[in-house]
């Protein structure tokens, strides 16, 4: 395998992770409308050459972005009703009162999905033969994945339970079954085809703003898929299913840092030796896509492609599980031979062993490094700053930690005596710069800080709490909070880092 790092990541760069839900915007969430492109401005105010986000795909359960439909699929929320507008196929929307600082997903999801169909309503009656043409062209282009989507979310509508308990035809996909559904859907279907031609419309938009303003996207892949997901659904024999398409084994983690009793994900697991068989057609088809949509993508739970943690469906927690082993390099073998060399941050969190480790060098992926983690053991700890390595990418935190200032009110007094004791006494006042700038010092090729941090926001504005089923993946700001002083020290840290493009 070809272990050099990636270009883009071998170079001093900093950027802030804020998914884009987060974002103001004047219809219950952020979306990718001019929101979106004020965000990217205020990066290159900042000085920041880098925009992580959350995944892109349809939110699950809980809303969240890691519990998907679909793999491939964009998010309909994060549609930007305003170049529906625009295009004339969507009457004007009177501002609706929603919650600036929360996605009240309950009342903005259906009002969103609303409007979504009476834009399909409009482009049908009004739309140009351009934009008839374009959106085939993108079906066809798109068809490998997006005719699976299509027909999973009609047919989830129309039937009550997860896809197994569907009619056994429709299940088991009997081809004649199908093309029944197809026959009587078209218009049912071409709604699902519309969103996602306008969501790859509009995010490629904004990607080309983000590269024209020298600012790279930094995406995320969930290492697992949602059981009822059009991507189990389409490809069964490439999961752990039993006969009835219901997982008999799931992942998860053991107990760790975040939980005692570890996390029962509930996700099937991957029939690695049934996937290699065809050369791991479905994860080249996935990463390709991915890399239309970002620059670099982070790789959800890496330790699991090693060995992951097996959970007997049975089982209420994560405790029960054992290890299994994982595809190791072949799967990262064959992508690159597919695709070239991988733009790919591997999360490596959690219970890391060195074949984790040996498996990520031998990738040549940056693992990374969260400093809050940093002060429960003595200077041999791997988060602290000065042992930290080039081929890293380091954080304050992450969307499953507390803002630093909320982790700072609750941190225990051993914790805050060590960051006392490394840090300095300013962690007291400002112990979120006082972190951000002890990382951005260091030796690491890549700092991204999440945008509570830059601001200073406590633990109230968390975007997600691991294990707690509800309340979270809600959070949102509004510039009215946000005054010019963080973007304009951050700019001046990243001068004399060495971090700015």
């Amino acid at each position: 395998m070809n272990t050099t790092i990636h270009p883009f990541l071998s170079r001093r760069t900093s950027g802030v992770l804020l998914h884009i839900t987060s974002l103001p915007g004047p219809n219950g969430s952020g979306d990718l409308g001019v929101g979106a492109r004020h965000f990217v401005d205020w990066l290159v105010s900042a000085g920041q050459s880098m925009w992580q986000i959350l995944p892109l795909s349809p939110a699950g359960p809980g809303n969240s972005p890691y519990q998907s439909v679909s793999a491939f699929a964009g998010s309909p929320l994060l549609v930007d009703l305003e170049d529906l507008v625009q295009m004339g196929w969507l009457p004007w929307m009177p501002t609706q009162g929603f919650d600036h600082h929360r996605c009240d997903f309950a009342r903005v999801a259906p009002w969103r999905m609303a409007h979504l169909r009476k834009a399909w309503d409009g482009f049908n009656l009004h739309a140009s033969p351009e934009s008839r043409d374009a959106l085939a062209g993108f079906c066809t282009e798109h068809a490998h994945w997006l005719d699976d989507y299509a027909l999973f979310m009609v047919l989830s509508e129309r039937h009550i339970g997860s896809w197994p308990q569907w009619l056994e035809p429709l299940a088991r996909r009997d081809p004649q079954a199908l093309d029944e559904v197809r026959r009587h859907s078209s218009r049912a279907l071409g709604f699902w085809q519309f969103v996602q031609w306008r969501f790859w419309v509009q995010w490629q938009a904004l990607r080309d703003y983000a590269h024209s303003r020298g600012v790279q996207i930094v995406g995320d892949a969930p290492i697992f898929v949602a059981h009822h997901s059009a991507d189990v659904w389409a490809h069964a024999d490439q999961f752990l299913l039993g006969d009835d398409f219901e997982p008999q084994v799931v992942a998860g983690v053991p107990p760790d840092y975040f939980s005692a009793t570890g996390q029962r994900w509930g996700n099937p697991l991957y029939n690695w030796p049934v996937m290699a068989q065809n050369g791991y057609r479905w994860w080249k088809d996935r990463v390709a896509h991915l890399f239309q949509q970002v620059d670099v993508v982070r790789l959800d739970h890496f330790r699991g492609f090693e060995a992951h943690w097996e959970i007997p469906a049975s089982e209420p927690t994560a405790v029960a599980g054992q290890w299994q082993s994982g595809p190791g390099t072949a799967l990262f073998a064959e992508l690159q031979q597919e695709l070239g060399p991988l733009a790919i941050i591997a999360e490596d969190l959690g219970l890391i062993t060195p074949e984790v480790t040996a498996l990520r060098e031998a990738c040549g992926f940056p693992g990374m490094r969260i400093l809050q983690f940093a002060f429960g053991g003595g200077p041999g700890n791997p988060y602290l700053p000065h042992n930290l390595e080039h081929n890293c990418v380091a954080y304050t935190g992450t969307h499953d930690n507390d803002t630093t200032l909320g982790w700072w009110r609750t941190a225990s007094s051993h914790e805050k005596a060590t960051a006392r004791a490394y840090l300095g006494p300013g962690v007291d006042n400002e112990p979120h710069w006082t972190m951000i700038t002890a990382l951005s010092q260091t030796v690491a090729n890549t700092v991204v800080l999440p945008f509570q941090d830059v601001v200073g926001l406590d633990g109230k504005h968390r975007m997600n709490t691991p294990g707690q089923a509800t309340g979270c993946w809600e959070w949102r700001f509004d510039w009215r909070q946000i005054d010019h002083r963080p973007a304009e020290r951050l700019l001046a840290m990243a001068r004399a880092h060495g971090r700015t493009p």
